[in-house]
């Protein structure tokens, strides 16, 4: 593992959001399955949002504190958590994404923000501390889905989800 560089924890979870958003548009399955809201400072994924400003994950987020450290407004990584759940496709994302964000690491993350909020339609208005849910059909919308294609996508997504539920409750 080479040396990890720190990031503002904004950019991060923002760059994080960018890329379930972008599988969701690319593929029609989003990476984390975590779900979106709008918050002050624009979209997010909420779990992972937690887990970053929170630092104090659940029991089952143990590998995230092994992972991932967060030090004042700067996270980074730990350790090397593999990528072995990520495909392929998922993997050259993920790096496609962060290597066209680059130049905004050096900067104040609210210049970020403020790109964001000029490039996603699917972002709702919020007053500081609340959280509106955004749904995969927002985002499909604004990522100029045909009514077709977000059809199909939301109808497989709910079969995903109900064979997920159907496998956790034989469990």
């Amino acid at each position: 593992m080479r040396q990890s560089r720190s990031l503002n924890y904004m950019l991060f979870i923002k760059l994080l959001y960018l890329a379930d958003r972008e599988s969701l548009l690319r593929w029609g399955s989003p990476l984390t399955g975590d779900e979106y809201y709008s918050m002050e400072y624009r979209p997010v994924l909420s779990r992972t949002h937690d887990l970053i400003t929170e630092m104090q994950p659940p029991d089952e987020a143990g590998f995230w504190v092994k992972h991932i450290q967060r030090s004042g407004c700067d996270v980074r990584l730990l350790a090397d958590p593999g990528n072995e759940e990520l495909s392929d496709a998922d993997d050259s994302l993920l790096k496609e994404l962060f290597f066209r964000y680059e130049e905004y690491y050096d900067r104040s993350p609210f210049e970020y923000v403020d790109y964001l909020h000029r490039t996603l339609p699917e972002y709702k208005q919020v007053e500081k501390g609340e959280r509106l849910p955004l749904a995969y059909h927002d985002i499909l919308v604004a990522g100029q889905k045909t009514t077709a294609e977000i059809r199909d996508i939301e109808s497989e997504l709910r079969n995903i989800a109900w064979v997920q539920q159907f496998l956790k409750a034989a469990s």
